[in-house]
């Protein structure tokens, strides 16, 4: 009996842990990063998600007398967690971008005398919109609730991938309303709506598509929409301009219960009565390929009307997704901190396809997706440097799926390029670089594309040397891009060099050296624009000459895209140690970074950049924008890796905290939240398309990554505190690391990486 006890502990033991094992969901908190400069969104989502349900507190135009409004920066991802009302929930959002587009189909509840306008922020009761408060207000991961003070409604949220699911609790009353608003949109402008279709099937089945022409130039989107309820009444307020053709559908009384409506401007409202606290739910599909579609997902996805099991359902995939990487931490607020890093790091790209794998390409055609997921929403500027390589380490399989559907997008482009800035079947060609052959080469070089490599190399060498798009020919021939050219000419210089780098490593994987010795010599090309003279990067003309107006603090108008020579002339992030001796050695270098850490910016200098702010800057480094996100880890290569150390505990800390203001900048798509990953970790991928992280300090006590392959790789960090940010010696499975690199086969393989701390360096 003994015996048979003792072996039922040894059986039940791991399941009662298993079973025990903490939850994660608990500490995202999606409200971090949705006040000021962070431009996250509060609402429901599920990991890469194609619907973010989530309410947009303004209806801001992107211009004003036909010119551009810069108020309508705050609202790229439709909510501002100091504004005092909500205008609606909408199904498409944005994280952290710093341009916009989406914001599709904006559901409304309402009670009383039908309104069918928006209303105003300082007169909300002259439209629909509400006012509402914090106190009243949740957001989980997959969830969220807000009490509509005006209606007296309780508004809840969830998703499924595909589906946006509402529930609304109702007051008793005959005038209860559901508005659709399928003119409202995020960097809203009069022309963008190009058409709407909406067919009412039944007293409780709505379809239709809306196109749209903004960031994305020619945007569809399918729906089908779904009562829990048949509504008693339903009418469309149509706002379009007065055409001179009008067609003959003036025969039809088109205003109240009319079915089968299109235009380019449309509000349409559904009318309930309701008793006291009725919930009135919806579910709202979206599809890229037809309203089909969209029913199909539905179908496939929220068959049935439990909302709680649909939120439950949501949770459990974050919860998986979360449990990728345990870590323990000496505050709470750095654990929220962490995993609301990681709730942010796998909200874009997202889902692009039907539940059938279906989806439109950029050839406008309908493609099938065949043993990849189909991704969208690329911000490949900034994700090119810590979130792409966190998946390549974290989610391997996925991250594959993204470059796959990068080369799906090479095959239907007919300028037979890889994408840029892509989103719903468009690239909409934001920011500089051609950074897709850095994801591509990681991918490749680190073993996790399946796909024919040799095809992906030549989708990188072809987009490298289309001569048409933003200098590339002036690069090639001239080894630079001149400023007559371009006016963020040096940037574009020193990315291309560094995209050119990533070719040549894929080239010489692949055994093209030909490839391989073009494109290395390539990748050498930011020595042009570096003026010894005065030891920064600096626009020059094409007559060889460097540009006499030059101002080094100045963030725009001086050949750098978001950004002054003192942050981009350490952007050489493959050829650090060619950079530093350029620079005039280490002692150089060190004098130069700790400047640029000390000093102090004038507002002056960035008043010219909307995407630059005081909350992002400490010194003159800029951490709220990406082109320095590496700048730190530079003092591992002048012998002084305690600054590393110093510096990146103190970004961890300047930088993030639990606030809605809690993010220094735009999140930029999880490359923020990636980079707190990786530092919190105690490493970070300089270069990526290499195989190697550069060794910092982290912040982390204890931290274990559940790899794809099955094995587990740990960091431990002895004598951690606040005070010990130093790092006396760091050891890898029983070898003590002196290069302060660490190879990404060291982490694949599984293992234990050990950092020994200090308080002193």
């Amino acid at each position: 009996m003994m015996r048979i006890k003792i072996l039922l502990l040894i059986v039940l033991f791991p399941m009662t842990m298993l079973a025990q094992e903490p939850s994660l969901v608990k500490y995202v908190k999606p409200i971090i990063g949705t006040a000021k400069m962070g431009h996250t969104f509060p609402g429901a989502t599920v990991p890469f998600g194609a619907v973010q349900l989530s309410p947009d507190t303004d209806t801001i135009p992107y211009a004003v007398n036909g010119k551009y409004n810069g108020d309508v920066y705050k609202y790229c991802a439709g909510y501002q967690y100091d504004d005092p009302t909500i205008v609606g929930f909408s199904h498409t959002h944005f994280s952290g971008t710093g341009h916009s587009d989406l914001g599709d189909f904006l559901i409304m509840p309402t009670v009383g005398e039908l309104q069918m306008n928006p209303g105003t922020a300082d007169s909300p009761e002259s439209g629909y919109r509400s006012t509402y408060s914090h106190a009243n207000e949740v957001a989980e991961a997959n969830y969220y609730k807000v009490k509509l003070d005006e209606p007296g409604v309780l508004a809840e949220l969830t998703t499924s991938t595909r589906v946006g699911f509402h529930q609304y609790t109702f007051p008793q009353s005959e005038q209860s309303h559901i508005i659709l608003d399928l003119m409202a949109g995020i960097y809203n402008y009069e022309d963008k709506n190009v058409w709407t279709v909406v067919r009412v099937v039944n007293d409780t089945l709505i379809t239709g598509y809306r196109q749209t022409n903004g960031w994305a130039r020619t945007r569809t989107v399918y729906f089908a929409m779904r009562f829990s309820k048949p509504f008693k009444e339903y009418g469309t307020q149509k706002n379009d301009p007065v055409s001179v053709y009008r067609g003959f559908w003036g025969k039809f009384k088109q205003e109240e219960n009319f079915p089968d409506i299109a235009g380019r401007d449309l509000r349409m409202h559904f009318d309930f009565d309701t008793e006291e606290d009725e919930q009135v739910k919806i579910k709202f599909a979206i599809s890229p390929v037809s309203m089909q579609g969209a029913l199909a997902n539905m179908q496939e996805e929220i068959p049935h009307w439990n909302f709680e099991q649909t939120k439950q359902a949501g949770q459990a995939l974050w919860e998986k997704e979360l449990q990728r990487i345990q870590i323990d931490v000496p505050k709470e607020e750095d654990k929220i901190n962490f995993y609301t890093a990681m709730y942010h790091a796998a909200l874009m790209p997202t889902v692009y396809m039907d539940v059938d794998g279906r989806y439109k390409g950029l050839d406008y055609e309908v493609h099938q997706a065949e043993g990849f997921t189909n991704y969208t929403s690329f911000s490949l500027w900034d994700t090119f440097r810590a979130f792409h390589p966190y998946l390549n380490l974290i989610s391997p399989s996925r991250n594959a799926d993204m470059v796959a559907s990068m080369m799906e997008h090479y095959k239907q482009s007919v300028l037979h390029m890889l994408p840029v800035w892509s989103h719903y079947a468009n690239d909409n060609w934001c920011m500089s670089g051609y950074h897709s052959v850095s994801v591509v080469a990681d991918a490749i070089i680190k073993g996790n594309y399946q796909g024919d490599a040799m095809a992906a190399l030549e989708a990188c060498v072809a987009t490298a040397n289309a001569r048409d798009y933003e200098g590339i020919g002036s690069y090639i021939d001239k080894g630079y891009i001149p400023a007559e050219v371009s006016g963020t000419s040096v940037s574009n210089t020193l990315e291309y060099a560094y995209d050119d780098w990533c070719i040549a490593q894929l080239a010489q994987k692949l055994g093209r050296t030909d490839v391989y010795d073009a494109f290395i010599k390539r990748s050498e090309n930011w020595k042009n624009v570096y003026d010894n003279s005065i030891g920064f990067m600096r626009p020059k003309m094409e007559d060889g000459s460097f540009k006499k107006e030059f101002d080094v603090l100045e963030t725009h108008g001086q050949g750098f895209i978001e950004g002054n020579s003192w942050n981009f002339s350490l952007y050489v992030p493959h050829d650090p140690e060619g950079m530093m001796q350029h620079m005039g050695g280490k002692k150089r270098l060190s004098r130069y970074l700790d400047s640029l850490f000390s000093m102090h910016l004038p507002d002056e200098f960035f008043a010219n950049t909307e995407d630059i702010t005081r909350e992002g800057i400490i010194g003159n480094y800029v951490h709220g924008n990406e082109p320095s996100h590496h700048v730190a880890y530079l003092y591992n290569i002048t012998g002084e890796p305690w600054k590393t150390q110093e510096k990146v505990r103190m970004i961890l800390k300047d930088q993030y905290h639990n606030g809605a203001d809690g993010l220094g900048g735009n999140d930029d798509c999880g490359q923020m939240s990636a980079w707190y990953i990786f530092s919190s970790l105690g490493f970070y991928p300089v270069a990526p398309a290499s195989d190697e992280y550069w060794i910092g300090s982290p912040a982390v006590q204890q931290a274990k990554i559940t790899l794809e392959n099955g094995k587990s790789f740990s960091v431990k960090a002895v004598n951690q505190s606040d005070e010990n940010v130093y790092v006396e010696r760091v050891v890898l499975n029983g070898k003590e690391i002196k290069s302060w690199r660490l190879k990404h086969a060291d982490i694949a393989d599984g293992g234990e990486l050990v950092f020994h701390m200090r308080k002193k360096r």
